[in-house]
């Protein structure tokens, strides 16, 4: 890998007093208010762990949803302009709201990871995640089985109830039947209810859903996804006609693959200026290769190809072991089979949680899969190079933060897909 610097990424360039941050969130259906709550909490953590300063001022008005960040670091000020790019209506629109058309997912998507033979190459990278993906399908499957089994044994209680009625043997059969029956829909659908209302808990609606919102175009964008993200480019290229040191998108988890694209398309059309602000990438706890691995990713690949290329951004990727969700240390370009000659990127390095987090830390958060999935965007309590509110709201820029910084050693680059064809 290439790792000489990009044009914005010059150490000896005017530092970041004002930036632009984009934030991409994953497949997530809340309000993107928890995320100005989470960077408010964490942000204070952090600033007292670290010892600089950080304030955070609700933004007034309309438009996308959002935050200003005032900091001093290293004795330096500057200022930060968070949007959040929202596409939290799309995943509502896209979870079922039916349990047998969960069922349904579940089978189509299964038979699109399997038969495609993109399941069995992901084990080659991580086990961490492909098991995230398969615990929807394993849960979801204990909940019907739990339910058929209580159904059950209520309808063959029920059904011993007309042996001791004045029946005949054949009108005694059929009302067995009929209740049998009845008892095993009715308790069956009420289990079943009872799991999806408390999918809080048990995460496997949400995560079945997940999964399905990508494998149902085999790793191709549905249409209001394309229409969400030719807007979040619009917005991304005024920021880049306008009076900052950086314009910095932060992708985090399928909002990573969803930022690689956005970009490629933005640097194609010319629509980044050679004199403009510094143009950043960051992609935290990724997943691209559950898209790009599967048959119809060709558009996701293509821009991973053109993006490793380009000398228009800097593009660092964090992932940690520690994450059991995502792809920890995959080079996403490399593995996907889509390596361009004078790759240049991503800069792959590690958040390290066995190392930045305490003894004590980790073994609080070790086990708790999807709130260690966001601590790339929370306060470490024993900080290295990586740091997301210096990198937010510090005064230098992602690539200047990062110059000459090694990609991390244990990174995985041996290409394993077997789909590599990509748009033209």
């Amino acid at each position: 890998m290439t790792t000489s610097p990009a044009r914005n990424s010059d150490a000896s360039a005017p530092r970041a007093a004002r930036r632009r941050v984009f934030y991409i969130p994953g497949y997530d259906p809340i309000h993107p208010r928890r995320y100005r709550e989470l960077y408010r909490k964490e942000g204070a953590a952090q600033a007292a762990i670290s010892g600089y300063e950080l304030s955070l001022a609700a933004r007034g008005g309309g438009g996308r949803y959002g935050w200003h960040v005032t900091a001093r670091m290293d004795g330096a000020e500057a200022r930060a302009e968070v949007d959040v790019l929202v596409w939290s209506d799309i995943v509502r629109a896209s979870m079922s709201h039916t349990i047998p058309a969960t069922y349904l997912q579940l089978l189509q998507t299964a038979c699109i990871y399997i038969a495609s033979g993109a399941l069995f190459r992901l084990m080659r990278l991580r086990k961490g995640p492909v098991i995230a993906a398969l615990y929807p399908v394993g849960m979801l499957l204990v909940q019907l089985a739990v339910a058929l089994g209580l159904g059950h044994g209520a309808g063959r209680a029920l059904a011993l109830v007309p042996a001791h009625l004045p029946l005949s043997s054949g009108g005694a059969a059929l009302v067995a039947f009929v209740l049998y029956a009845s008892a095993l829909f009715f308790v069956a659908r009420t289990v079943l209810r009872w799991f999806k209302r408390k999918d809080g808990r048990f995460y496997a609606y949400y995560l079945m859903h997940d999964y399905a919102f990508s494998a149902r175009h085999s790793g191709a964008n549905p249409p209001a996804l394309e229409a969400r993200m030719a807007e979040f480019a619009d917005d991304i290229a005024t920021a880049l006609e306008g009076d900052v040191d950086e314009v910095l998108i932060v992708g985090h988890s399928s909002g990573a693959h969803l930022a690689v694209s956005i970009l490629a398309d933005l640097i194609r059309a010319g629509r980044v200026p050679e004199d403009g602000p510094a143009l950043s990438l960051l992609t935290l706890g990724q997943v691209v290769p559950m898209v790009s691995f599967l048959r119809g990713a060709h558009r996701l690949r293509a821009d991973l190809a053109y993006l490793a290329a380009s000398e228009a951004l800097a593009w660092v990727d964090v992932t940690a072991p520690g994450d059991g969700c995502a792809f920890a240390l995959c080079d996403p370009v490399s593995v996907s089979g889509v390596a361009p000659p004078g790759k240049r990127w991503p800069l792959v390095i590690s958040a390290a949680f066995t190392q930045t987090l305490s003894a004590a830390r980790w073994r609080e958060l070790r086990w708790k899969f999807f709130r260690l999935h966001f601590q790339y965007l929370c306060a470490f309590d024993r900080p290295g190079d990586y740091d997301y509110f210096r990198i937010t709201a510090g005064p230098m820029t992602l690539g200047q933060r990062f110059a000459g910084r090694a990609p991390s050693a244990s990174r995985i680059e041996k290409p394993v897909n077997e789909f590599t064809d990509i748009a033209t």
